[in-house]
């Protein structure tokens, strides 16, 4: 038996298939790790204007949360600067529904009632990139959660922590929708 003597080509083998399977990511223009698809040499900040809450029921301090939190988000998913006004990137919109209603009815003695009542709020984005008019938007964005029957509706209107599991998928969605182009 004979034994080959190791090539000296394998570093140069390895370093090969390691471009080639990179060759892929090259036509993809501007990439990030973090999923967006900024062009960090053309934009360089984001302006959030506070929300305005158009909805009759709403709690009081939700537009502010909301606006705040989405301000958060940005900054923490993105290297974007945050300014007060005329940002390259533009946010403003109003919270346009908050709703609860029955999501699941069921018959006990006789009598309908509701199972789960789910909360319901919509919130309308524009926005507006000052670097690519092909990127802006306007469109409402919505989200919900469900609530035992049981569980007083006020107390859920007054809870942080509940609205706020609704208002951050709507984030996310805005997020996604103006930087991610999903």
């Amino acid at each position: 038996m004979t034994w080959n003597k190791p090539r000296v080509l394998r570093p140069f083998g390895l370093l090969t298939a390691l471009l080639l399977s990179l060759l892929p990511l090259s036509g993809c223009g501007v990439y990030s790790f973090t999923g967006t698809s900024i062009d960090y040499t053309q934009i360089k900040t984001f302006s959030i204007a506070v929300f305005q809450n158009n909805a009759s029921n709403g709690p009081s301090f939700l537009a502010q949360r909301l606006t705040e939190d989405m301000k958060d988000y940005f900054l923490r998913n993105t290297t974007l600067k945050l300014v007060p006004r005329d940002g390259d990137l533009q946010f403003e919109g109003q919270i346009v529904a908050y709703d609860f209603a029955p999501a699941a009815i069921q018959s006990t003695n006789g009598q309908d009632q509701a199972g789960i009542n789910r909360l319901t709020i919509q919130v309308r984005v524009k926005f507006t990139n000052t670097k690519d008019s092909k990127q802006d938007f306007e469109q409402t964005f919505q989200s919900n959660a469900d609530f035992p029957a049981a569980t007083n509706v006020s107390s859920i209107m007054n809870d942080p922590a509940a609205n706020r599991r609704i208002t951050d998928r709507i984030i996310t969605d805005v997020f996604n929708k103006s930087v991610a182009n999903w």
